[in-house]
Order: C-alpha cells, then sequence, then structure tokens
C-alpha cells in the first residue's frame, strides 16, 4: 500500500518507520527538513521497549501535493495543524483514497470533514505510546499498547479490515471498533489529566502523580470532561474515570504529554483542543469546568509569552 505520513513527529515516525518496514510505500511528510534530511541520509532510529533499530526505506516529502496520490493518507500533525493539511491532502487524493485521522482530544475529524468527503474519512486512536523525538531522526517511545481504527458510521468495512492487518503486519497491536467516537472520548479524559496539568507545572506523569496536591488536580480536570462526556450522551466503558485515569497513567509514569514538549521548546500546543475543548463544551451545555478553565488559562497565559519573545 502507498501511504503518506502526514506529520512526522514523534508518532508518526513511529508510524513511518514500522509501516516502511513490513513492505508498504511508505511518504513521510513533514515541514521540519532537519528532521526529514536525517531520516533520508540516515534512516530513522526508534529506540523503546522494543529496543532499538534503524529504518530504512523511507521517501521523504515537504508536501503532499508533490507526491502521486495515495492509497491511505494518515494525519499524524497536531490537532492544529489540521486546517492546513486537510485542503492539501484533498487536492492530492484519488477519489478512494482513505484519509486517516490520528490527533489527540476532540474536533479534528470533524474539522478535517470540511475539506474531505466523511466517506473517505476514518478515525484512529493510538493509546499508551508516550513518544517524543529526541533528535533529528530520532524517536523514543516509553510502551505500545494499541492502535484503535473504526470508520465514523460505526459499521465493520472490508477496508477497516484491511487497514488493521496493515497495521498489525508493521508490528502494532491492532483492534478494528464499532464504537470508534467512543474511544475517542475515553482517550480525551485521559489527555485531559495529563496533558494541560502536566504542562502548567511542568512535570512528568510520574511526578503528576506522585505528588497529592498536583494529582488531584488532574484527576479534577479527566472527571470534569467525563461528565461533559455524559451530558452529550457519551457511553463510556467505565463508570469510574478516577480508577481509569490512574491505569492510564501507572502503564507509562516516565512519560511527558506532547503538550509539555511543545511548551519546553516554546511551541504552541493543542491546548484548545484538550483542556480548552472542556471549558468550551461545558460553556454550551452550563457546566461548570473550574478546574480546567484554570489550567487552560495558565497554558494560554504562557503561549502568549512565548508569541513575545519571539518579536
Amino acid at each position: 500500500m502507498k501511504i503518506a505520513i502526514v506529520g512526522t513527529g514523534a508518532m508518526g515516525s513511529i508510524y513511518a518507520g514500522m509501516l516502511a518496514n513490513s513492505g508498504n510505500e511508505v511518504w513521510a511528510v513533514d515541514i521540519c527538513r532537519t528532521h526529514l534530511n536525517a531520516i533520508k541520509e540516515n534512516g530513522l532510529l526508534i529506540e523503546g521497549k522494543n529496543g532499538r533499530k534503524i529504518f530504512y526505506n523511507i521517501n521523504t516529502g515537504q508536501n503532499v501535493g508533490s507526491i502521486d496520490p495515495c492509497d491511505l493518507y494518515i494525519i499524524a500533525t497536531k490537532a492544529t495543524a489540521v486546517k492546513k493539511v486537510a485542503p492539501a491532502i484533498k487536492a492530492a487524493m484519488r477519489s478512494d483514497s482513505i484519509v486517516l485521522t490520528m490527533q489527540n482530544g476532540l474536533g479534528s475529524t470533524d474539522l478535517t470533514a470540511k475539506y474531505i468527503s466523511k466517506k473517505n474519512i476514518l478515525a484512529g486512536v493510538a493509546d499508551g505510546f508516550g513518544a517524543s523525538i529526541t533528535g533529528p531522526g530520532h524517536v523514543y517511545h516509553n510502551a505500545m499498547n494499541l492502535i484503535r481504527l473504526g470508520e465514523l458510521d460505526n459499521a465493520p468495512s472490508e477496508r477497516l479490515e484491511k487497514l488493521i492487518s496493515i497495521w498489525q503486519a508493521a508490528g502494532f497491536r491492532a483492534k478494528a471498533y464499532t464504537n470508534i467516537n467512543q474511544l475517542i472520548w475515553e482517550k480525551f479524559v485521559c489527555n485531559v489529566s495529563f496533558s494541560g496539568p502536566c504542562t502548567a507545572l511542568y512535570c512528568s506523569v510520574r511526578e503528576l502523580m506522585e505528588n497529592s496536591d498536583s494529582w488531584e488536580i488532574a484527576l479534577r480536570c479527566g472527571v470534569e470532561a467525563h461528565e461533559i462526556g455524559l451530558a452529550k450522551g457519551v457511553i463510556f466503558t467505565f463508570d469510574d474515570p478516577v480508577h481509569y485515569i490512574t491505569s492510564f497513567g501507572a502503564r507509562m509514569p516516565d512519560a511527558k504529554p506532547s503538550m509539555l514538549v511543545d511548551h519546553l521548546a516554546s511551541r504552541p500546543s493543542e491546548i484548545e483542543f484538550i483542556n480548552g475543548m472542556v471549558s468550551y463544551m461545558g460553556k454550551k451545555l452550563g457546566l461548570p469546568t473550574p478546574t480546567n478553565d484554570v489550567i487552560s488559562a495558565i497554558i494560554r497565559f504562557r503561549e502568549k509569552q512565548f508569541d513575545n519573545s519571539s518579536t
């Protein structure tokens, strides 16, 4: 299969390396020339619990328009970049190309559907990787739990099963689901619990969980998100969000959320798609979300300082 990974940050790079290694024609598409040049010249080094390996045979490009149409486009950018890459994919794809969204938070699939027909879109959730870029052409992951994929209408399909086979052949644990929106929401609850609090406090997941004060803040963020989901009619697989959030964090205690990694590099984050989204939905529903409101305000304040320091 010909696959374009659009956005080869930490997670996108892992997708690119492993999918190329299993015999697919993979194109890594990113605006970071330094990272792409390192992959092209030396291969992609991926380190983690499974060991250390260099992946070759990855094609590179800085825009999808320079690549002939692909069978599959995996949008692995930050949610904030979807509004830029989705129109570019629309212009480059075939009528039967599949577009798979793999973002943190809520809203990226709907945003993609503003530019690309829903019949072409599938949604995915990457669970428990804790990945980060440690240098050009070099990625590390703390774990590698599960890739969950589903059709937007929650129906089973032949193309969904084919994609699952491709991910599994590449070495991923991957499963097809007929309730992908539920899974996106469950990942969202965990993103909200760790992304904003770890970033506001500049700490790892372990440090967040080991301090009673910070952990209470994190759990309140997650509980608020869970309450919003219930109000919107989401049916969760768990009744106790505190237990679910705790179990999620315990699987990768040494991870630093990508939002924190962005702030450590003075880059704007996906706050409006994660903790900020809880606040937004709370206002729409008339439900209080005080902890997420404060966390989002702290993140926005810091990001304005990034803007000021670059001028």
